[in-house]
């Protein structure tokens, strides 16, 4: 306890400094929701890397890979190749242009000044306002399980405190002080993560010995595991089984494809000030992204090998169930007090970087894409920080009663579902909005609600996952899913994010661009 106790309070003190630091250097309006467009790219690699990989990514998928095995590291290749370069390249630099250039301030913002609508950014922000609240729960789920494995408490009371203490940070300082806070936490996630995986692959003999071990435990995987198509943990599932139809199409395309389509990352980009700044920021959030999923997702299949010599049983089983506490009861069995003490700091530095940021987005479309556009009709107010934080303590709210009824084992479930429906919602009218100058308002408005129509009516009557979870479907059709195999496992993303690219172009053929104006005006330094 004395470990934890001094490992939190030094951490505390400078996060709240950071933070402090943020609350001083926000001044105006653009401040507070943008950071001044001056951020360092450094500051803002490691802050949008720290956002994109929580706890949701140490906890949850470092649980589902201990479930699955290696087949989840492709997650990884999509994280960096995706979520790093196409977002910083393709989409990062003329987001930044085009932000700047119509004086947007929020992700939703821009698609409504580009494409000339209000309904697009209040249905963007409304969007982010009832559904990020899930998203959010889940990464405050992640480092709470481990504080109720390691210290012993309820893990309502763990969710709670942990909570409130991300709120409160995210409504003093502003973005400028998620920024510092979150590229604080993000090295103190690097030096932790590092540590496991090369303790992990010591402990067990090194790489080849521990993918050798891991691979001669197959015979013990659970037989409903293996009737399911799981093949081993350093294979990949049987090809078009149910569990590969799951882990290709929810947990790695899902999250590697829908990650454009986030709005707390994306509104990352118009916080730098040049091309030359974004792209110094690109290695620094590759590396990070690296050090972090790579590692967890390894070691999270490697924690069967180390509970089988140890336990004789695979970790699932010790923990009854519930795979979000696989990372945490392996650590704390595994490790010392001093090292257990020092990663939940880290964990705390994951959920509360990815928290804030998500609280920011929250306050940000109530004030600026709902309130001000959607309500004022376009009229801005002088109290823009005021209502943001009003939104801030509504999503802290909502946050709060969706995380204690969620079931167990739902981090990477409930992170999958947030990143494939606004996959499918925004990233056709987003890449059209940067590269088509074609790009119609009308077409705009028809593929974000055929995207979010469709991945939500797939969520709720076919994907299995969800569809068992709301149970409107079993009321209504007294079946689990309107589908079996392998629709059944598909991913919402996989059939709404299509049907949305087609809706877009057929209808922008057809109707008639915003005004020459506003097109000029968005491309004209691209």
């Amino acid at each position: 306890m004395f470990y934890l106790i001094t490992f939190i309070l030094i951490y505390l003190v400078i996060t709240v400094y950071f933070s402090y630091l943020g609350y001083r250097r926000t001044v105006t309006v653009s401040d507070y929701l943008l950071a001044g467009r001056q951020v360092h790219p450094v500051t803002m690699g490691l802050s949008y890397g720290a956002t994109y990989i929580s706890t949701s990514a140490i906890i949850g998928f470092g649980g589902v890979s201990a479930l699955y095995g290696f087949g989840l590291t492709w997650l990884s290749f999509f994280n960096i190749m995706i979520g790093v370069w196409i977002a910083f390249i393709i989409f990062g630099k003329r987001t930044r242009k085009m932000g700047k250039a119509l004086d947007a301030h929020t992700f939703a913002e821009l698609l409504g000044r580009r494409y000339e609508s209000r309904f697009i950014q209040g249905f963007s922000g409304l969007v982010v306002l009832i559904f990020m609240p899930v998203y959010t729960a889940a990464v405050l789920i992640g480092i709470s399980r481990f504080i109720e494995v390691y210290l012993n408490i309820p893990f309502s009371t763990a969710f709670l405190a942990f909570l409130l203490i991300t709120a409160c940070f995210v409504i003093w300082g502003g973005l400028k002080g998620v920024l510092y806070t979150s590229a604080f936490q993000g090295v103190i996630m690097v030096i932790a993560m590092v540590a496991i995986g090369i303790t992990t692959y010591h402990s067990l003999g090194g790489i080849t010995t521990a993918h050798r071990s891991l691979e001669t435990i197959t015979p013990m995987i659970p037989l409903f595991l293996q009737e399911a198509g799981h093949r081993g943990f350093t294979s990949m599932p049987r090809s078009f089984s149910p569990i590969w139809w799951y882990v290709i199409t929810t947990m790695i395309m899902g999250v590697g494809i829908g990650v454009i389509g986030q709005p707390q990352l994306n509104v990352r980009f118009m916080t730098l000030k040049s091309d030359r700044e974004l792209n110094r920021s690109v290695p620094f959030t590759a590396i990070f992204i690296l050090c972090t999923t790579a590692i967890a997702y390894a070691v999270g299949a490697l924690t069967n090998v180390r509970f089988y010599n140890v336990y004789t049983e695979l970790p699932i089983m010790a923990v009854g169930g519930n795979i979000d506490k696989i990372i945490p009861l392996y650590i704390d069995r595994f490790y010392p007090q001093w090292f257990v003490a020092l990663f939940l700091v880290a964990l705390m530095s994951a959920a509360m970087s990815a928290g804030s940021s998500q609280f920011h987005a929250l306050g940000t479309s109530l004030s600026r894409d709902i309130f001000e556009q959607a309500l004022l009709k376009g009229r801005s107010v002088a109290e823009t920080t005021i209502v943001t934080r009003v939104g801030i303590v509504f999503s802290i709210f909502a946050t709060l009663i969706i995380g204690l009824i969620l079931p167990e084992s739902v981090v990477a479930v409930a992170t999958a579902f947030f990143f494939s429906l606004c996959g499918a919602t925004f990233i056709p009218a987003y890449l059209f909005a940067l590269y088509w100058r074609r790009a119609t308002r009308a077409a705009a408005k028809a593929s974000i609600l055929s995207g979010f129509a469709i991945s939500l009516l797939w969520m709720l009557f076919f994907h299995e996952q969800e569809a068992k979870a709301f149970g409107l479907c079993k009321k209504l059709f007294n079946v689990e899913t309107l589908a079996g195999h392998p629709w059944n496992m598909i991913d919402p993303q996989i059939i709404a994010l299509p049907v949305s690219f087609i809706v877009f172009i057929t209808i922008a053929l057809i109707t008639r661009p915003v005004r020459e104006e506003t097109v000029t005006k968005a491309f004209v330094h691209i």
